[in-house]
């Protein structure tokens, strides 16, 4: 997939782990997780929005487009 999620490295950069980040959302460990190894196919405003807030960032801080290398 081409969108990248970089909750980890917002993560560190805050020096929040896993389970305080989604006790703060509202969400399982597992979903986070999910989120976080990039296996999410949808995420919803309202869980960005909270990820955000939590997090005192931006939307492109978490979530990034890279190109796919077509393979030859």
């Amino acid at each position: 997939m081409s969108i990248i999620v970089n909750v980890d490295v917002m993560l560190a950069k805050r020096k929040m782990s896993s389970g305080e980040l989604a006790e703060k959302v509202g969400i399982t460990a597992a979903n986070l997780s999910i989120l976080k190894t990039g296996k999410a196919r949808a995420i919803r405003f309202s869980t960005l929005d909270a990820i955000c807030k939590a997090l005192d960032c931006q939307p492109g801080d978490i979530l990034e487009y890279r190109e796919e290398e077509a393979n030859s």
